[in-house]
């Protein structure tokens, strides 16, 4: 069972997830180097979720200064499927919890193909991606682009993203909360309001409450 779509945003548990991979897909054999969790409720966080991740190969060199991450790091991490159910234990029940990504498709698009490959059963849960929600709710002159690390500047994230999971993630709570906030003006308060959104229609620009 999913979670009910008409519970209140501020009593929902959302775990903000973010990736780290050696690649663009895993239908190319990419694979995962990191995972980053938070998990938030009624604006607070609740708990943090981290683990290194051996993808079974060498990582390309363009990963490596975009990431940081060196072969070297992955040395002693477990592989995936050793990661798997320690993170299906710390997101929790799909009747709980919503799991939030910017660029959602990306990042599920790999665990998805990991649980698999392992024979792992997908717990069925709901998804949002707040990239999809921010251009719901931003104006066109008020952000050049959707990127993460945009919107993090345009929210005043306490986190700067940096292309590791942990950092990404933090970075995506703050703009989750921004886009919360925003959606509140339209009236939007259950998670059914929300996932339902729309993303096509250019919102008009919201005042300014001093």
């Amino acid at each position: 069972m999913k979670i009910s779509l008409d519970k209140p945003l501020v009593e929902t548990t959302f775990a903000v997830l973010d990736l780290e991979t050696s690649g663009g897909s895993p239908k190319l054999g990419a694979g995962i180097t990191e995972i980053g969790v938070v998990k938030v409720k009624g604006g607070e966080i609740i708990g943090k979720f981290q683990s290194f991740v051996d993808p079974g190969h060498s990582l390309p060199f363009f990963i490596t200064e975009l990431t940081g991450i060196t072969d070297q790091m992955l040395i002693s991490a477990p592989f995936i499927d050793e990661v798997l159910p320690t993170l299906f234990e710390f997101l929790g029940s799909p009747e709980e919890t919503v799991v939030v990504a910017h660029n959602s498709p990306f990042d599920m698009s790999f665990l998805k193909a990991a649980a698999i490959v392992h024979e792992y059963e997908w717990p069925d849960y709901v998804t949002i991606d707040t990239a999809r929600l921010a251009r719901a709710v931003l104006d066109r002159d008020e952000v050049v682009n959707c990127k993460l690390g945009t919107l993090a500047v345009f929210f005043g994230a306490q986190t700067s993203p940096n292309h590791r999971a942990l950092d990404d993630a933090l970075a995506t709570v703050d703009v989750l909360h921004g886009i919360i906030e925003r959606l509140a003006g339209h009236g939007v308060t259950t998670f059914e309001a929300m996932r339902n959104f729309p993303s096509r229609k250019r919102r008009p620009k919201l005042p300014i409450v001093e």
